[in-house]
C-alpha cells in the first residue's frame, strides 16, 4: 500500500501533504504552510487567530477548509486544517509574507509535478533522490534507501492481494517485521533515534536500511511460498521473515562487535541540540 500522505519540501522545511486520488487534489497542513510563511513560534495561535479575523470580515474561506489526520509532532495521528491548492492560495494572500510569492511558485511546481509523475512513475523516484540529495545524503546511501523502497512496494503488492486493506493492518504487520528483526518497536526505534514526526526509514544507516529489506524480501518469499492469505496467516509470514533478518544481524555483530540498530540520525545540529538541552 502506497500512502498518499507524504512530505513535501519548501527550502528544506516539511509540509505535510495528502493526494485525493479521487479527485485529483493535493491537501496541504494550513498549520506547516503558516509556520514557514510567518516564522512565528506559535504557529496554531496565529492560524486560530486569522482563521477568526477572516470568518469577521464574512469570508467563506473556512468552508473550504478540510480537516485530515497527519502526524503530529509527538509522532501520533492528529486531525489537523487542511486546504487544497486554491484555498491555500486565498489564505497565502492574507497573511504578509516575503515568502509569499515564492511559495505560491512552489505550490504550483508541486502541482506540475503531480501531474508529471502520474503520467510517468519514475519522475517521482528521480525527485526523491533530488530531496535526498539536499538533505546531504551519499550516493550509496541514497541508492540504498531506494532499492529498499522497492522491496518495501513489492511486499505491500503482495498484503493487498492476499487481502490485507486496512492501514492499520499493514501497520501493525509492518511493526511485527521490524520488532522481530531489531528487538524494538518502530515506535522505540525512533525513540532511540529522537525521531518524532520524521520517517524512521529516512534516518537508518546503510546497515539498517539492508537488514530491514532484507526481512522485508524474505516475509515475502515466505509468504508466496506459503500462499499466506488474510492477517492471521500474514502475521506467522512477517515473523518468519524477521526472524531471518534477526539471526543475520547477530551473526553479523558477533564478528565485528558492532550494533546494527543505532541511535544514529540524519537529524540538523540544531535539533540534535535541542533534544540534549531537554
Amino acid at each position: 500500500m502506497k500512502e498518499a500522505t507524504s512530505i513535501k519540501l519548501f527550502e528544506a522545511k516539511k509540509v505535510r501533504t495528502h493526494w485525493d486520488e479521487k479527485n485529483e487534489k493535493w491537501y496541504f497542513s494550513v498549520i506547516d504552510v503558516v509556520e514557514i510563511l510567518t516564522e512565528s513560534p506559535r504557529p496554531r495561535k496565529y492560524w486560530s487567530s486569522l482563521k477568526t479575523k477572516l470568518s469577521a470580515e464574512g469570508s467563506e474561506l473556512s468552508q473550504k477548509l478540510g480537516q485530515l489526520k497527519m502526524q503530529a509532532e509527538d509522532g501520533k495521528m492528529r486531525a489537523t486544517d487542511v486546504a487544497d491548492t486554491e484555498t491555500l492560495l486565498r489564505i497565502i494572500q492574507s497573511i504578509p509574507s516575503p515568502k509569499a510569492e515564492p511559495f505560491k511558485q512552489w505550490l504550483a511546481k508541486v502541482g506540475y509535478e503531480r501531474m508529471q509523475e502520474i503520467s510517468d512513475p519514475a519522475q517521482s523516484l528521480d525527485r526523491a533522490r533530488e530531496n535526498w540529495q539536499k538533505l546531504g545524503r551519499s550516493e550509496k546511501w541514497i541508492q540504498q534507501r531506494m532499492t529498499g523502497q522497492e522491496t518495501r512496494n513489492k511486499l505491500t503488492d503482495y498484503w493487498q492481494e492476499a487481502g490485507i486493506k486496512e492501514k492499520d493492518e499493514f501497520a501493525m504487520l509492518t511493526n511485527i517485521i521490524h520488532q522481530e528483526w531489531t528487538g524494538l518497536t518502530v515506535r522505540k526505534h525512533k525513540d532511540l533515534k529522537g525521531l518524532k514526526t520524521q520517517n524512521l526509514r529516512d534516518h537508518m544507516s546503510e546497515a539498517e536500511l539492508i537488514f530491514t529489506a532484507l526481512a522485508e524480501l524474505s516475509t515475502r518469499q515466505i509468504a508466496e511460498a506459503d500462499k499466506a492469505k488474510g492477517l492471521k496467516e500474514n502475521v506467522k509470514s512477517s515473523k518468519k521473515g524477521g526472524a531471518v533478518a534477526k539471526n543475520a544481524r547477530k551473526e553479523l555483530e558477533a564478528k565485528t562487535g558492532k550494533s546494527v540498530v543505532t541511535g544514529e540520525n540524519f537529524l540538523p545540529p540544531v535539533s540534535k541540540k535541542k533534544k540534549i538541552q531537554k
